[in-house]
């Protein structure tokens, strides 16, 4: 008999966006091949078989926030992580398609340089499936005139940010480019914090001595993302563009949101683990350790607050869980988290200390270990939703027979993985340090499959995917939500 399937997943419990069942899945070709009834496949040939014994089975990751490779923006800080180990730590963690910032200098007037650029430092060293999303600069004139070249490209999101010097677009700049994404259906994703405000606080900070770690958290208080959150909102409304808000770590800017998707405006939100698994307290450990959980936003005050996140996770204000994978080494003065630390100050000063933190490979496992979210929701919001939102699906995020790509996560039978307690040598990032290590783990990934190729096998090698197996993914425009009216633009409703 004739090979008739490249591979069998069998006796898994099969988990999608939609549902739950037990079911057996055939691949060919890189493509789920059919889904069908428990012991449908048993008289099958297939070159390979894995029996998933009661496991459960999802699409794999789709993680749409990953740092990798960027230039200094912020001071002497660099990434850690290039696309080769970024990559290989994503699908080590069951995450099989990354998207990738590639940033635009303030001081470039196009982006179509950028995109070269980024797609030389990706293309044959990726372990996963990749693509990008541009970070706009500089909104010149010309860099807008190239939206339709992105999207011809592939290339069907961008982010902006309303804080940071090397970065920061004033509102005029934010509606230029909404103004122009809506007209290409381009999602724009916009990191919302009001950046005079951080600047004031910091200020008033340095004048009482506070430099400390633990003072980031309070240099970039709940109030900056809410007010920023609610103006991106109203900048949104007024252009009638979709918008995804990113790494909302705040309640209260939660509740902003979900107002707006009360009203049926085209708002989409993303949290992260930190805002879930993190606090303030974090950032307050001796001398200098707290560094290792500055981001921004940074994690808020209390278990309170990461109650609000998951509620938002819950009732749907967020769309998608990605990692905001931003990684810098720990025990580094050249380009690490100790690039801040001088004889004066040998504490550091929190304004200088690199901003983010790693997290690719944590971010499923962790969301799987809480036992917090039902199985469908967590298929939602860590793959589907951001397939989705950035133009991937039906290809990724499902189990669609001939349509999507055999990308697959298989988990553990319930009870069968000894509960551990993480340890940065067992991640396979380039980092020094997880914000995670000692937290307790309940579930990590068995398998990981990329195109019906196994990368990860827990027991049977650890990673076995090879570096250049990652394919870049040429993406259309989002299937969520979107603009309320096909009509143009037109000032002369206002």
């Amino acid at each position: 008999m004739s090979i008739e399937y490249d591979l069998l997943i069998v006796n898994g419990l099969v988990v999608t966006d939609q549902e739950v069942r037990e079911v057996d899945i055939a691949i060919k070709h890189d493509k789920i091949a059919a889904v069908e009834a428990r012991g449908s496949f048993k008289n099958a040939k297939a070159a390979q078989v894995i029996d998933a014994d009661g496991g459960c089975v999802m699409p794999g990751g789709v993680d749409a926030h990953v740092h990798l490779e960027e230039p200094p923006l912020f001071g002497k800080g660099s990434s850690a992580d290039t696309f080769e180990t970024g990559s290989r730590s994503a699908v080590c963690g069951g995450t099989t398609s990354i998207i990738v910032f590639a940033p635009q200098q303030k001081n470039e007037d196009t982006l179509m340089t950028t995109l070269k650029a980024t797609h030389a430092k990706a293309e044959g060293k990726c372990y996963s499936d990749y693509s990008f999303h541009l970070l706009i600069a500089n909104p010149s004139e010309n860099a807008l005139s190239e939206f339709p070249a992105l999207r011809e490209a592939g290339i069907s999101s961008l982010k902006i940010y309303m804080t940071y010097a090397a970065l920061q677009l004033n509102d005029g700049q934010i509606l230029d480019v909404l103004l122009a994404a809506r007209q290409h259906k381009i999602t724009t994703m916009i990191h919302a914090e009001n950046n005079d405000l951080i600047l004031w606080m910091t200020a008033q900070l340095e004048k009482r001595k506070m430099f400390q770690p633990k003072y980031h958290a309070t240099s970039h208080p709940a109030m900056a993302e809410v007010e920023a959150t609610y103006r991106a909102i109203c900048l949104s409304e007024f252009i009638d563009a979709p918008i995804l808000l990113v790494h909302i770590s705040s309640p209260a800017a939660a509740k902003h949101i979900k107002q707006a998707q009360d009203r049926g405006l085209p708002i989409h939100a993303e949290t992260c683990p930190q805002y879930l698994f993190l606090t303030k307290a974090d950032l307050d450990k001796p001398g200098f350790e707290g560094a290792k959980c500055v981001c921004s936003p940074p994690p808020r005050e209390s278990e309170q607050d990461q109650e609000g996140i998951w509620r938002g996770l819950e009732d749907g204000t967020f769309t998608v869980l990605s990692s905001d994978h931003c990684p810098f080494l720990y025990d580094d003065n050249e380009t690490g988290k100790k690039t801040c630390i001088t004889d004066e100050y040998p504490e550091g000063q929190f304004k200088y200390i690199p901003n983010g933190c790693p997290g690719v490979e944590t971010r499923l496992p962790l969301a799987m270990s809480a036992e917090r979210l039902p199985l469908t929701k967590l298929v939602e919001v860590t793959s589907t939703n951001a397939a989705k939102l950035y133009g991937l699906y039906p290809r990724k995020g499902a189990f669609i027979a001939g349509e999507s790509d055999a990308d697959i996560v298989i988990w553990y039978p319930q009870d069968k993985l000894q509960p551990f307690q993480l340890k940065n040598e067992m991640l396979h990032h380039n980092v020094d340090y997880s914000p995670y290590e000692g937290k307790t783990f309940k579930h990590w990934p068995r398998y990981t499959i990329l195109r019906g190729q196994v990368v990860w096998d827990r027991d049977g090698g650890g990673l076995v995917g090879q570096r250049g197996q990652g394919t870049f993914l040429h993406r259309g425009p989002s299937s969520l939500k979107g603009s309320l009216s096909d009509e143009p633009w037109d000032i002369r409703g206002f």
